[in-house]
């Protein structure tokens, strides 16, 4: 496997980091192409949702991926940034943080980053675009998703340098990419993973897709990456899609 070697182009404002990395993708732009922009005037989140990215408030980045790996377990490529961002915070800030199946990075609950992988055809081949948003300040939400949405600013009770994150956020994407292309590398992907999120294992969460809605207890994760949830009748469900929440002591079992 080649050495990994990111290259940052940067912007000051664009309409979606992803949509970027995608058009270069499909022109042929090497692995490791990093963009980042100052803001984003369409930015997307997972299910289609709008991700609000105004001017120096939060790091906006994608970077494009081909990953040399049975496409069957791509999405291993989303749990992997999601432990690079673990890791990034820590790191840079100490700041310990959750993560919500599948890719939401929380701070007590308050969603902090969000990470949207999209695959694209290229005419070297499928490649991966990882998008990842994160609050560096209160500024990038709006007042009434205080409680909803944290920043890293407040999380670290300090400022922050965005250029200090999006360098520990590159090193380490470079080396949890790497590895889990190694021979062991998805066993140990998803060890870590679990291992950083209180949503791996026993935790009661609520599950929406566009056919359903149940509530179970989380019970690992598949070779996939996707979520095992077992029902109140005992029966285990394998998640792929859908929108995961934490189920409080005091809310209605269904």
């Amino acid at each position: 496997m080649p050495e990994f070697a990111p290259q940052i182009l940067r912007f000051d404002s664009l309409p979606s980091t992803n949509l970027e990395a995608a058009k270069r993708a499909v022109q042929g732009a090497p692995e490791g192409l990093c963009i980042v922009a100052s803001e984003q005037t369409a930015g997307r989140g997972r299910l289609q949702r709008h991700w609000i990215s105004p001017k120096n408030a939060g790091l906006y980045f994608s970077i494009i991926l081909r990953p040399e790996l049975d496409q069957r377990i791509w999405p291993l490529v989303t749990l992997m940034a999601s432990i690079a961002v673990h890791d990034t915070l820590l790191d840079a800030y100490a700041v310990e943080t959750d993560i919500k199946w599948p890719n939401d990075i929380l701070v007590n609950e308050s969603k902090l980053c969000g990470i949207l992988a999209e695959t694209v055809d290229t005419p070297l081949g499928r490649a991966i675009v990882v998008g990842i948003g994160i609050n560096l300040t209160s500024k990038s939400f709006p007042p009434e998703l205080e409680g909803i949405a944290a920043s890293l600013e407040a999380a670290a009770n300090q400022a922050v340098d965005p250029e200090v994150v999006l360098k520990a956020l590159v090193n380490a994407l470079g080396s949890y990419y790497q590895k889990l292309q190694q021979p062991a590398g998805t066993h140990e992907i998803l060890r870590t993973w679990c291992a950083f999120s209180s949503y791996a294992q026993g935790k009661r969460i609520r599950v929406t897709d566009s056919n359903e809605s149940f509530i179970g207890i989380t019970r690992g994760l598949e070779c996939d990456g996707a979520l095992r949830v077992e029902t109140d009748r005992a029966e285990i469900k394998i998640v792929r899609a859908g929108d995961v929440t934490n189920v409080r002591p005091w809310e209605r079992r269904a």
